[in-house]
């Protein structure tokens, strides 16, 4: 009797975690649970608590910082009951989870394009770890000058299956849209097309993704996941930098997705050839398809965009606060909507109208941290357009004289305008010593005390001019 009694305890507990499994793996996908959890672990309920027996405290750290609210959701959908999670490492599931690695890679993901009789396509979305939806759209880009071109080319890519140029490369500085151009793509192709699949994350983010898959010998699942997709869009690619390994694998994942006809949708901060220690095999890549650049907001666009984020927080916003804050504010989107934010927080505290009087009084303070913001691309662009090289020359070690003199500008304006250390213009100089940059700053402001006469060689012939004309024309050129 007491042996029926403890069978029927155990087949209820394991019916209740199969319910859990299953649960699960409905609320995170089937490819998510064969790798992290078909095999690899071990569920027991017991006295109010769920016990999941890992590998190693390495699995266990990224299970609980990535499934734990899916783990208690589908325990309580199983049990109907809130449980405690706790982790415990039992080495005996090693062996499993190489076993579970093996079966992941001998079995392709759903959707692929050979194997469409499996079912439908699966939208993949990742920013982080978590899924979620996109929360910018092409809808809501206020369009200007400064960003048509971009905008287009976006609009481009949504409408064709297969786009003109491969990949689409988008840069400008910071709070330009960028981020807001590559989520908007990513919006309008999964609603227009919701058979294709798609992928957005971060270069962070698709590192991190990297380094998990090596340490955890999934190298094979993760290239599947991120080569078997119709859209591939990374958000600050310049990430990369630095990070050789890493620039290899997403030049296979690029050249695999490149050579199935599929997109790549990429956004950094600079030009890439501007980005220092990139590879010069993904430098070239990346210049084969369309770059692009965005650059700050005119007058009217900046007026566009307070207005369309008032209406967005159901504020009447006066035209006049609106012309405000649009002329003192030049550089970016973000700044335009801190203050807006801000104004609009102070009104509803102090329960007043929005008026000019109360703009000027709420938002000196905040007029006044926001000044210009110079990007050393500018600097380098201008740069080596005024000697006639390029960018990626300031950026290396030749030392002949118009590239040694271009480099020794490039550094002074950088230290001049940039709030930047010796040591980090250094770095963005190609990985230069902080020694390097503070003897080219010290040699240029000399040059500027006697104003000495320079002489370089471009494409054109030799060239000749005073050290305060050439600054005059770099800083009209970079601040422009």
């Amino acid at each position: 009797m007491q042996s029926t009694i403890t069978d029927d305890v155990e087949r209820t507990a394991q019916s209740l975690i199969g319910s859990i499994n299953d649960a699960l793996e409905e609320r995170i996908g089937r490819q998510r649970f064969r790798i992290w959890f078909k095999n690899s672990t071990r569920l027991a309920l017991t006295d109010g608590y769920l016990k999941v027996a890992v590998p190693n405290l390495f699995i266990a750290s990224w299970i609980e910082s990535h499934f734990a609210k899916d783990l208690a959701e589908a325990t309580r959908a199983a049990t109907g009951q809130n449980v405690q999670i706790t982790f415990g490492v039992d080495p005996q599931l090693s062996g499993q989870q190489r076993r579970t690695q093996l079966d992941s890679q001998t079995q392709p993901i759903a959707g692929s394009p050979k194997q469409t009789h499996l079912g439908p396509r699966r939208t993949v979305l990742r920013k982080g770890a978590a899924s979620k939806a996109l929360k910018l759209s092409l809808d809501t880009f206020v369009v200007g000058p400064s960003n048509e071109l971009a905008y287009n080319a976006a609009r481009a890519v949504v409408r064709d299956k297969q786009s003109p140029f491969n990949p689409l490369f988008i840069h400008g500085g910071c709070g330009v849209g960028k981020t807001h151009l590559l989520q908007g793509i990513c919006d309008a192709v999964c609603r227009n097309r919701p058979d294709v699949r798609w992928m957005y994350l971060s270069a962070e983010d698709f590192v991190n993704q990297f380094v998990l898959a090596l340490k955890t010998r999934k190298l094979e699942a993760f290239r599947r996941r991120m080569r078997q997709t119709d859209l591939l869009a990374i958000d600050d690619i310049h990430f990369l930098a630095s990070k050789h390994s890493t620039q290899e694998e997403f030049l296979h994942t690029f050249n695999t997705i490149d050579l199935a006809g599929n997109q790549v949708v990429l956004a950094s901060d600079a030009h890439p050839k501007m980005i220092g220690r990139l590879s010069d095999k993904l430098v070239n890549r990346f210049v084969s398809g369309m770059v692009v650049k965005i650059k700050p907001p005119d007058f009217k666009t900046r007026c566009e965009i307070c207005t369309q984020y008032a209406k967005m927080l159901r504020k009447h916003m006066p035209e006049s606060v609106i012309q405000y804050i649009a002329e003192n504010l030049k550089t970016n989107v973000r700044e335009l909507q801190g203050a807006l934010l801000k104004l609009i927080a102070f009104s509803s505290l102090q329960n007043s109208r929005i008026d000019l009087h109360m703009a000027r009084g709420v938002l000196a303070e905040h007029l006044e941290r926001c000044d210009p913001i110079v990007h050393t691309s500018d600097i380098d662009s201008a740069v080596a357009t005024f000697f006639g090289i390029t960018p990626a020359a300031i950026h290396s070690s030749k030392k002949d004289r118009t590239v040694a003199l271009a480099r020794h500008f490039s550094m002074y304006l950088a230290r001049k305008h940039t709030k930047m250390s010796f040591s980090e213009i250094g770095r963005c100089m190609g990985n230069k010593n902080h020694a390097t940059v503070l003897m080219a700053c010290k040699k240029v402001t000399e040059q500027l005390k006697t104003n000495a006469q320079l002489n370089w060689h471009s494409q054109a012939g030799n060239k000749t001019s005073k050290a305060r004309t050439i600054l005059a024309k770099l800083e009209k050129a970079v601040i422009a």
